[in-house]
């Protein structure tokens, strides 16, 4: 069941005032953007954020998940609970490296 255009609407808007947020479709799921830097992964209607030190003492009580086949295991995150949510961000975003620029292909 792949994630519905509401459903990360609703992520998006819980997260809200944390910074620049946008979200990406890929392969039928969304990656969602804080200030250009992944933070978010949805997956099936689930809130997936990576595994990290820094949210071990903020996350230790969350379920684990894996958001697709061969995937790390990342934390689940309730994102109902909006101040929890913002806070992980506030946590994860200055951790966080900018994606690496694509090469540009050669045509010859």
């Amino acid at each position: 069941m792949a994630t519905s255009v509401d459903y990360i609407e609703y992520v998006v808007a819980q997260i809200a005032g944390c910074g620049a947020v946008g979200y990406k479709k890929m392969f039928g799921e969304y990656m969602v953007y804080v200030n250009d830097k992944p933070l978010l992964l949805v997956c099936d209607d689930t809130v997936f954020v990576k595994t990290h030190l820094c949210l071990d003492g903020l996350m230790s009580g969350a379920e684990r998940g894996f958001p697709y086949s061969g995937a790390k295991e990342h934390y689940v995150l309730d994102i109902d609970d909006a101040e929890l949510a913002l806070r992980v961000i506030a946590t994860l975003e200055p951790v966080t490296p900018f994606p690496k620029p694509k090469k540009k292909k050669i045509i010859s």
